[in-house]
């Protein structure tokens, strides 16, 4: 027997599902209408059958009663208005009277009407609402004649008009008209709150810079917040045309401190001078200054009149000394001992450890550099007795590493740290000179000094009379010291030894990485030839060398978020027949996109992953590839979480040198911001079968809570300590990752993201790009004698905190509270942008997804984003409440 078929209610029947068993019924059966609508009905038939006569006056008169009986009609917000519903039949009529008449007062009111019946009643896609309200007219408020509902239909319709329009080649211009009505539309949503529509409708017709106009002072910081959200969701060049229109915004409101992070982003230095020039007050300058310091923007040029003052913010002179401010208040500055991190007595005491052997106490070295990051003492190194001692417990590149460390430990205290520097820089070692060498790069990163210090040291240390190995530490030095500088002074030092094709490989790539450190993200001519050049010169066997990558890194880093600039540089790398020259062409155009979230570069990376690729073809560069996935989504939360997702799919599909670097990716995307499920995925992976991966992982997993003290993550290392006992290698790992967990105390982040997430830092990124890059072979560089790469992390190692000045730029605590971050963009009202806060007083931490806010109105913040180092200026009316109260 056949099957009965049900009949399906039409949209316009019924818009409520809930009422659609009870129509489908009577479907058959008239419906029986009530006395009211009974009424109702003739009353509209009595209307159109006047509209049928001859009669211009009786025309208006009807029409004049037709509207009136829409207008006066109420409903239900899920069913059609009921004279919508029952002018149905008549709508042919209707539009068949239209073209009859010639009246034009009368044609206007009919359009208006039809273009009413033409939003509930469109099903062909027609588009008539649109096409009768251009006929019925829109100035002068007309467009919102109907109410709020219909002018968002109509704004959809206009939108989909335009692109139809557009998909034509040849009616590009025929699509203008659309955009007085799209103006007006846009000027109604501004004027009713519903600021978004009228943001979509406008860049829907590439029409976003008109926004400007329509913005008031109740209404720009929501605008500015909806467009700068969006921007990572456009596709280039409109995402940058997003940003310069909300800078455009918050100039014209004379906000110098929110444009200047939109300025920075599109890397526009004549916008920077632009937002510094707009300040009306010393104090503004000051906290420009702040933000500028902190993203490594460093332009004194900018300070006219020689403001010592200024110049220290810019220089973030006082970085080290607010640093221990903060410590002394969390009570944080005895130095701990690696035993105080390792907790040995916690772990399975049954297990017999060599105390004294090299490589225990070369990791010893690591975790001590790395907890004590920045506070000055140690238990190791900067201890009367055992300082002199420690060094010579290591062998070889141990000692390297060991006397490297009092750069980090001296972190950002140039004076106080080339005075503890100094005695190991003439030891006879070469080994302990050279560590020394690279500690003077490593204290004045982040922080610049008017002597130029790094500069003056290093220079003498680069000649060729040198040997190879404290050469090697001072071109690393002037890398981490002057990344992100782009000084001609710098780069003439370096250039030549990437040229000189008479030294060593080695020498010679991490001349490379330090020039393409010192001029990152500027494209710079200059350095892009010379290291071509340099792929080009060398043999396979040297270009085959562990060391070759940093080249094609230092190349890449030259191109960081600068988009699609390079492509003449990815031609001339297809000369390089040597599969570095593919490593190189894939590493760049992941630089290039960095942070970005460009979802068809991800999709070139992907189909890069995909490929199963024998053992002899190189797979350097599919592993670039996964970390390519990481750091273009890294930037955007839904394509982060994407990319998670990704993530495991490569695991359980990829090729093994995919599956190794798989965990360093997720490292990438989640650096210092220890997410309980990515954390989980990393501690499955340290016991993977496959050596590389668990020693990929172990590390991903200090760097996912890097300065964190998370303590269910240390919990989990210990653990893993004990696993591991009899492997020295990843014992070794595991131990690095211990100190990344407790670093700075638990005060620090290694997140280049910062300013509420908006802003990445080039330099933080590229500080853990170098030692990403090296793990991916960690058996043959940071397990052997390349284990100073970690030493990059400097570059990304910054204070979590959140410090405020007065008006005297002297440090004052003021209460503010401090929750999770809730995403408040788009919402109506004034949502609150934390959730599950507590009240504290300034100087507190931030993690990595808390957000703060003042508690008091008694100051007023010079910035919207309370992070790092922010003025505080009293606020007048404060004191007048007090006194009234």
């Amino acid at each position: 027997m056949a099957k009965e078929h049900t009949p399906q209610p039409a949209a316009d029947d019924v818009l409520n599902p809930k009422t659609a068993a009870k129509k489908l019924k009577n479907k058959d059966e008239p419906e029986e209408l009530s006395e009211e609508d009974q009424q109702l009905v003739s009353e509209l038939e009595m209307i159109i059958e006047r509209l049928k006569e001859s009669s211009t006056e009786i025309h208006h008169s009807a029409l004049e009663n037709l509207v009136n009986v829409i207008r006066s009609s109420t409903s239900s917000m899920t069913s059609v208005p009921k004279p919508l519903k029952y002018l149905k039949p008549h709508c042919e009529t209707l539009a068949e009277l239209y073209e009859q008449w010639s009246d034009a007062r009368n044609k206007k009111m009919l359009a208006s009407i039809l273009s009413l019946l033409g939003m509930v009643y469109d099903k062909e896609n027609k588009r008539e609402s649109l096409k009768y309200r251009l006929l019925a007219g829109y100035e002068d408020g007309l467009i919102s004649e109907w109410g709020h509902e219909y002018v968002r239909h109509l704004a959809m319709e206009i939108g989909l008009e335009y692109n139809a329009k557009l998909e034509d080649e040849e009616e590009e211009q025929a699509a203008e008209y659309l955009v007085p009505v799209a103006l007006e539309a846009a000027a109604f949503f501004f004027k009713h709150n519903a600021e978004v529509d009228a943001i979509d409708l406008l860049e829907e017709l590439d029409r976003h810079e008109t926004i400007v106009d329509y913005v008031t002072k109740d209404t720009f910081e929501r605008v500015c917040m909806y467009m700068i959200s969006c921007s990572p969701l456009l596709a280039p060049p409109k995402d940058l045309g997003y940003l310069l229109a909300a800078r455009t915004i918050y100039r014209k409101f004379g906000k110098p401190a929110q444009c200047l992070p939109l300025s920075i982003r599109l890397g526009r230095p004549d916008l920077i001078k632009e937002d510094w020039d707009s300040c009306s007050t010393r104090l503004e300058k000051a906290q420009l200054a702040f933000i500028m310091a902190r993203q490594q923007v460093h332009m004194p040029e900018l300070i006219e009149d020689g403001d010592q003052e200024l110049i220290a913010c810019m220089n973030n002179a006082n970085l080290s000394k607010n640093y221990l401010n903060l410590a002394r208040d969390l009570e944080l500055l005895d130095p701990k001992a690696p035993e105080d991190i390792y907790k040995s007595h916690l772990e399975n005491t049954n297990i017999d450890v060599t105390l004294d052997s090299a490589r225990h106490n070369l990791a010893s070295t690591f975790v001590n550099a790395f907890v004590n990051a920045g506070y000055g003492t140690d238990k190791l190194m900067t201890a009367e007795v055992e300082g002199k001692e420690w060094v010579f417990k290591n062998k070889d590149m141990g000692m390297l590493s060991a006397s490297a460390s009092l750069g980090t430990i001296m972190l950002w205290d140039v004076e106080d740290g080339l005075i503890q520097v100094d005695k190991y820089l003439y030891n006879s070692e070469n080994w302990i000179k050279a560590g020394a060498v690279l500690a003077i790069g490593m204290l004045t990163s982040s922080v610049h000094d008017d002597t130029d210090a790094a500069k003056a040291l290093l220079t003498e240390y680069i000649a060729d009379s040198n040997p190879a190995i404290v050469k090697l530490a001072a071109i690393c030095g002037l890398g981490i010291a002057y990344a992100g500088t782009n000084r001609e002074d710098i780069l003439d030092l370096l250039l030549p030894i990437v040229s000189d094709t008479d030294i060593t490989i080695d020498l010679s790539s991490i001349a490379a990485l330090s020039a393409g450190l010192v001029a990152i993200g500027t494209g710079n001519g200059d350095v892009s030839p010379v290291i071509l050049q340099a792929m080009m010169e060398r043999t396979d066997t040297e270009l085959s060398h562990k060391y070759a990558r940093f080249m094609a890194l230092g190349l890449s880093l030259l191109f960081l978020g600068t988009q699609d600039t390079y492509d003449t540089i990815r031609e001339t790398l297809k000369a390089v027949t040597h599969p570095i020259g593919k490593q190189a062409a894939v590493l760049m155009q992941v630089c290039a996109y960095a942070g970005t979230g460009n979802v068809l570069e991800v999709q070139k990376m992907l189909h890069l992953c995909a490929e199963h690729l024998g053992e002899k073809d190189d797979q350097l560069a599919q592993a670039f590839a996964v970390l390519g996935v990481g750091m273009i989504a890294m930037g955007e939360g839904v394509g982060s979480e994407m990319a998670l997702r990704t993530f495991d799919h490569l695991m359980h599909y990829g090729e093994p040198y995919v599956r190794r670097t798989v965990p360093l990716a997720m490292a990438l995307v989640c650096a210092s911001n220890p997410v309980v499920g990515v954390l989980d995925t990393l501690n499955k992976f340290s016991h993977d079968n496959d050596k590389a991966v668990a020693t990929s992982a172990i590390f991903a997993m200090g760097m996912v809570g890097a300065g964190t003290n998370n303590a269910r993550l240390a919990q989990l290392l210990r653990q893993l300590a004990t696993y591991y006992h009899k492997d020295a290698d990843l014992l070794f790992i595991v131990r690095i990752a211990q100190g990344l967990l407790h670093m700075g105390k638990g005060t620090m982040t290694i997140n280049p993201y910062h300013h509420d997430r908006s802003l990445l830092s080039h330099t933080a990124l590229a500080g853990l790009l170098v030692p990403i890059v090296a793990m991916i072979n960690a058996e043959k560089l940071i397990m052997t004698d390349s284990h100073f790469l970690l030493y990059f992390l400097v570059r990304a190692m910054y204070p979590r905190f959140l410090i405020t000045f007065n008006e005297e730029l002297e440090n004052v605590s003021a209460d503010v509270r401090v929750g999770q971050a809730v995403d408040a963009v788009g919402q109506v009202g004034r949502p609150k942008n934390i959730t599950g806060f507590q009240t504290h007083e300034t100087p507190v931490l931030l993690a990595h997804s808390e957000r703060a806010e003042l508690a008091t109105d008694k100051y007023i913040p010079l910035t919207n984003t309370l992070e790092g180092f922010v003025i505080l200026t009293k606020n007048p009316d404060y004191q007048e409440d007090e006194e009234g109260a």
